[in-house]
């Protein structure tokens, strides 16, 4: 079976919900996990996805603020939410695939959005940036993030963080810059290691060719030079590595009207 996934931080799903259709309707990826949906639960579009086709919907939502959502053609077999650093931020959500959409063998999705840390990158002096470190020890030492042997898993986001020397426009420009910073771009490695995943991006793109997801709205024109970051991921198991069919960033959608400053970014797998 064919599954295709995009995450996408969209920056309020209410103020973008035409961009979203525009998406869908075009790619038609059998779920869509967002980021900084920025609406409480009640508030979330639904009748509008389901008129597009995706009727099954978990949510972890707040006013406002944060909030995570996962939209799918393809029915569920539970979901989950989980706390990092004892904050009920909605930053979480995960959900799991098997016999109702004629999965054989059980796909966990897990769906993140990491807290982006604020402007100084020094814990004792910036309360966000502590919390960023410790949302991603955290997601290190969590248990449900570190897939067996055979457990099919993949882990989405908005993570925050640009790891490479190429997942950034100048790495000797942003090596003090929040989200490049060595501290940020080790503690997310050591998640990724602790639960053995393969970053898709990285497995498929050469290191040495650059790879953005993201592009700053204070510039007035996101193309001129092109100062890009990859923020939003794509994680495997170590059981899915041999899947992954295809892998798409779509970069056009940073000129849509009015767009977030993330841009869509799919997986295809063989499940």
């Amino acid at each position: 079976m064919r599954f295709s996934l995009t995450t996408w931080n969209i920056n309020s799903v209410r103020l973008r919900i035409e961009l979203v259709a525009k998406f869908l309707k075009s790619a038609r990826p059998d779920v869509l996990c967002l980021q900084e949906t920025k609406c409480i639960d009640d508030a979330f579009p639904m009748k509008r996805f389901k008129r597009l086709g995706y009727e099954h919907v978990a949510l972890n939502g707040q006013k406002g603020y944060h909030g995570v959502a996962i939209v799918s053609k393809i029915p569920f077999e539970s979901k989950d939410i989980r706390t990092f650093c004892d904050k009920v931020d909605s930053r979480h959500i995960s959900v799991s695939f098997g016999e109702k959409a004629n999965i054989a063998k059980p796909l966990v999705l897990h769906n993140f959005y990491v807290p982006a840390g604020g402007d100084v990158p020094d814990p004792a002096l910036n309360e966000k940036f502590d919390h960023k470190l410790r949302f991603l020890d955290e997601m290190k030492a969590c248990e449900p993030l570190h897939p067996r042997e055979d457990d099919r898993h993949i882990l989405v986001g908005d993570l925050n963080v640009a790891p490479h020397e190429n997942d950034v426009w100048s790495h000797k420009q942003l090596l003090k810059v929040v989200s490049h910073t060595p501290i940020e771009t080790e503690k997310l490695q050591a998640a990724l290691k602790a639960g053995e995943w393969i970053d898709v991006a990285r497995e498929r793109i050469p290191m040495s060719e650059k790879v953005y997801t993201w592009w700053s709205y204070r510039s007035a024109d996101w193309t001129v030079g092109d100062r890009g970051r990859r923020l939003d991921h794509i994680w495997v198991s170590r059981a899915l590595k041999d899947a992954v069919s295809d892998f798409r960033i779509l970069r056009d959608a940073r000129s849509w009207e009015r767009p977030s400053d993330h841009v869509p970014v799919t997986v295809t797998l063989e499940v």
